[in-house]
């Protein structure tokens, strides 16, 4: 018998599933270079692709989900993702890699959407923060896991490894298409569900949060070792400050959400967080650099505080009849914003000539977060007086 957190368990390997093939690209880097005489820049489009359709087929695939039932959709961009790692499997040219990674990143975008729906329909309601703490973790777990077989399965070149992706989203497919199951029949029928019955604007402000909180992180671990290198750390310093920070983030991350829900003040635990945040990614920037390593470690303990609790902001507008397209507005903003954030900071930083701008863009992004929450919260307070009218 299913129970709530069995179902965790099942959507949680599936998106971990997700991260170790999208990781595998960058796990592999070296190999692929030399296999295909690949450059740096070849490396990041083969990681970027996995990304791109998220834009174009979260939405289009949760809408999908409205009709056809947000299961068959998952097995079917499960199979997606077997589809493009069968390409790389099995291509013999760099056009293959291209439309693997392509076809893989379909699946991915709409499971990233679906698996999300799919466990708010069980946790809604009940302890939603800490559920999704654990399920946002899924990702680094996956990407760590990649770091640490990834190189181990290619001692036998590229193709032993392109199995081991293929091995690992077969066991999520069954393993979902065994383990997983609606809290009811009324989460497991199809809907259409109209525009002007969705709660527009409340996901987009909750999808604005999501997005620009993450793409402050991607801020630190993609610029923290360039600035500290420029504020006098040695490499291996700045990058272990930057590795350091990530563990202690996805150790927060969890108890974030158990705070959130023991405590009932999720609006309090994202603010706190939040604000928290902005400023020591500013005193990174101003303060002595002997302070720089303790500041990486608050910073990594505060910081993941809020991902659980922001990724229960939809469920909180969001119908089970809306959920499933709600939640493909919601990622397509946070896919949006995570692609274009990266490359704009690089680029301000080069006009700028000084490395410290992504983190303080990171600043002012938590800073607008922060009133996206209240405006969020208005626009919640305000969607559920008119329904319950």
């Amino acid at each position: 018998m299913a129970n709530r957190w069995s179902i965790l368990a099942v959507l949680f390997f599936g998106r971990m599933a997700m991260a170790f093939q999208f990781q595998a690209v960058a796990a592999l880097a070296p190999l692929i270079e030399d296999s295909y005489g690949a450059s740096l820049a070849d490396i990041g489009l083969l990681i970027g692709l996995y990304f791109a359709p998220g834009i174009a087929f979260a939405i289009p695939g949760s809408a999908l989900a409205t009709r056809l039932g947000e299961r068959r959709v998952v097995v079917a961009a499960m199979i997606l993702m077997l589809l493009g790692g069968a390409l790389m499997w099995t291509g013999t040219g760099w056009a293959a890699l291209v439309s693997g990674r392509l076809v893989a990143g379909i699946g991915g975008a709409i499971i990233n959407v679906l698996l999300t729906k799919l466990l708010a329909d069980w946790f809604v309601g009940r302890e939603i923060s800490t559920a999704m703490a654990v399920f946002v973790n899924s990702w680094p777990v996956g990407i760590a896991l990649a770091l640490l077989v990834m190189p181990h399965a290619a001692t036998g070149g590229l193709a032993p490894a392109w199995g081991t992706v293929l091995l690992l989203i077969a066991a999520a497919l069954v393993l979902f298409i065994l383990g997983h199951r609606p809290p009811d029949r009324g989460a497991s029928v199809a809907h259409v569900v109209g525009t002007h019955r969705l709660p527009l604007g409340a996901v987009v402000l909750a999808g604005w949060v999501w997005a620009f909180y993450n793409a402050a992180i991607g801020m630190v671990f993609s610029f923290g070792p360039v600035l500290l290198v420029a504020r006098g750390r040695t490499l291996a310093a700045a990058s272990s400050a930057t590795s350091l920070y990530l563990v202690l983030m996805a150790i927060s991350v969890p108890l974030g959400g158990i705070i959130a829900d023991r405590t009932g003040r999720r609006d309090a635990v994202i603010a706190a967080s939040l604000a928290g945040f902005a400023i020591l990614l500013a005193a990174i920037v101003w303060a002595p650099v002997g302070w720089v390593p303790a500041t990486f470690v608050v910073m990594g303990l505060i910081s993941g505080l809020a991902a659980g609790p922001v990724m229960g902001l939809p469920s909180l507008v969001l119908s089970p009849e809306a959920r499933a397209y709600g939640m493909g507005v919601f990622v397509t903003i946070y896919y949006a914003v995570f692609m274009v954030a990266p490359m704009f900071a690089g680029w301000l930083a080069d006009l700028v000539g000084d490395a410290a701008m992504p983190f303080m863009l990171g600043m002012l992004m938590l800073l607008s977060c922060l009133a996206a929450l209240w405006w969020f919260r208005r626009v919640a307070e305000a969607a559920t007086a008119t329904t319950a009218r």
